[in-house]
């Protein structure tokens, strides 16, 4: 195995997976998927799926348990905090600065950390994680940014014995230049889940399915994503 790519099921890490899959090979390739509490079980079905149309091996990881003491609306057991139906700079202008409602406490960090033991026990030389600029933008997702990343793949490559290293390839790209590249590489987007409000379908109005509209609005296509019958 050469590469381990987090998957959460939406269209960067998927965006991921493909470029992950063009440089090794899929036999070479693990998807690793999170389980977090998170409300919108559904992006673990999509992760699921993307891993099977390029038929790498997957994996699903609980970490649920780590986050049981927060207040994040994104999680299932704050079933009455609601997901911001606002753009994610509209929510900037409310938090003053600080990280949005939907950010889980250093969700990145725990995922590369817990990453890079699965990718050294399985051989990777590489992970894989689809931050872009776009969710660093305004510290909404501090865990996004291009400090965040130099700083972890530091500490990854020291703490692995330099066997392992850390790749954001769309760290310094919009989401609409992510999905740019996607398209090029003909990643299959409907089988990609975006929206956070842990509904059967999308709900058009959350900070990452503006997000998601934009960016192929800005590419001037449709996105192909079909809604499943609930």
């Amino acid at each position: 195995m050469k590469a381990l790519v987090l998957c959460s099921g939406g269209t960067d890490s998927a965006t991921c997976l493909a470029i992950a899959v063009e440089k090794y090979g899929a036999g070479e390739v693990l998807a690793l998927a999170i389980d977090y509490g998170q409300k919108h079980q559904k992006e673990l079905e999509y992760s699921r799926k993307i891993a099977e149309y390029y038929h790498t091996e997957f994996k699903i990881l609980d970490l649920s348990v780590i986050f049981a003491e927060s207040s994040c609306s994104l999680l299932a057991k704050n079933e009455h905090a609601e997901i911001p139906e606002i753009s994610y700079a509209e929510q900037l202008k409310e938090t003053n600065g600080k990280p949005v409602s939907t950010y889980v406490p250093f969700r990145n960090g725990l995922f590369l950390s817990c990453a890079a033991s699965i990718a050294l026990s399985n051989g990777c030389e590489v992970i894989y994680y689809g931050a872009h600029s776009d969710d660093a933008a305004g510290n909404a997702y501090p865990d996004c940014s291009e400090e965040f990343h130099s700083a972890m793949g530091k500490a990854i490559y020291t703490g692995t014995g330099e066997q392992l290293r850390i790749e954001a390839p769309f760290v310094k790209l919009t989401k609409a230049e992510v999905i740019r590249k996607g398209l090029a590489l003909h990643v299959p987007y409907e089988y990609t889940w975006s929206c956070y409000a842990g509904k059967d379908r999308p709900c058009g109005v959350c900070g990452t399915c503006r997000d998601r509209a934009k960016a192929f609005a800005e590419n001037h296509t449709i996105d192909p994503w079909k809604p499943e019958e609930s």
